[in-house]
């Protein structure tokens, strides 16, 4: 049995802590969950050191990166066993650090991850930025992508005005200001808006985001909803017609998949995984911050319904044939047996 450190409750309804829960679950036991203490990846030095003392005390760790990446190379040395490090994507590529923030966390990372006895990662991109970026070496990295679950295609409602969902923690990194500025390209259409994700995760962006909305007077025309899961969400999933989020980099990005999986057309930015995941008939892909680019992808299915339905079905494909949470599992398992 191993220990799985992370730093939040595993309700958290994000992509990286979905893999976190779904891992664990699909362990069937062999994985535990231990919650670190503290607000991550900024905790206080007494969270870190409370952190480091919880660790020492169990036996194999597997431990997120979003906690792994926030520890000191010392930290890591002083436990009694090198832990294995899951790694969504590398702390340095959160977008909002200015370029000398992201270069001393991508130093700091690069530093702890060499400590590790082993990296897990959740996509090839993120492998390879590893490796170019971070300078760690190719044969100590597995990659086990996110499995996803099998659901009936839904039945699109028949309506006049078509539906843009968005699926995402309201955080720089999603793009959500980006999208505004899209919107308000496309005035002269109709259309809906419909935000889902947490929106406590950065107050001042959300505070930004909803000041742009009024600004641009599309306040009548998005709605901002929250975090919502289960039956809530997937009536979203439902009631929408295309799926839009302009994220500025994935590791993976899980809810494209699960948009693809619901027959929904995606548009999104190249950025990141977000092109290994997306295969071009399922989705049109735009360079990252060029909204005038993804206006004219969102105009090219607003109008025209039998687009969007062909798009949408070609993602469906796709998305069949990814695997689910039981290979993902064994590719991870695999890993931990290899270095225990």
């Amino acid at each position: 049995m191993s220990a799985f450190a992370i730093p939040v409750d595993l309700s958290t309804p994000t992509g990286g802590y979905v893999y976190d829960r779904r891992l664990i679950d699909a362990s069937g036991g062999e994985l535990t969950h231990l919650q670190l203490p503290g607000d991550w990846p900024h905790a206080s030095d007494t969270d870190r050191a409370a952190a480091v003392e919880a660790l020492k005390d169990i036996g194999p760790t597997i431990i997120d990166g979003l906690a792994y990446g926030a520890f000191t190379p010392e930290m890591i040395a002083s436990l009694p066993t090198k832990p294995v490090v899951l790694c969504h994507h590398p702390l340095g590529k959160e977008t909002g650090l200015d370029a000398y923030e992201s270069a001393i966390a991508i130093k700091q990372e690069a530093a702890v991850l060499s400590l590790a006895a082993h990296i897990i990662v959740t996509s090839p991109e993120t492998k390879r930025t590893l490796i170019s970026e971070l300078g760690q070496d190719e044969a100590r990295i597995t990659v086990a992508p996110p499995g996803l679950d099998y659901v009936e295609a839904p039945a699109r409602l028949d309506k006049s005005i078509p539906e843009i969902l968005t699926v995402a923690s309201l955080t720089p990194r999603k793009g959500h200001e980006e999208l505004v500025v899209t919107l308000a390209r496309l005035k002269h259409l109709n259309w809906t808006a419909r935000w889902i994700g947490p929106v406590d995760r950065d107050e001042t962006h959300f505070e930004a985001v909803k000041a742009a909305i009024i600004e641009t007077e599309l306040t009548s025309r998005i709605r901002i909803e929250g975090a919502l899961s289960g039956e809530a969400l997937e009536k979203a999933y439902t009631e929408a017609d295309i799926f839009c989020l302009p994220s500025r980099y994935e590791g993976y990005g899980m809810v494209f998949a699960e948009a693809m999986m619901r027959a929904l057309p995606i548009v999104a930015c190249d950025a990141g995984a977000v092109a290994e995941l997306v295969p071009p008939r399922a989705g049109i892909l735009t360079p990252v911050n060029d909204p005038d680019a993804m206006a004219e992808a969102l105009e090219e299915l607003l109008e025209d319904a039998p687009f969007r339905d062909m798009m949408g079905d070609a993602g469906r494909k796709h998305a069949l044939t990814i695997p689910g949470w039981d290979e993902t599992w064994a590719k991870v398992r695999a890993a931990l047996e290899a270095k225990s």
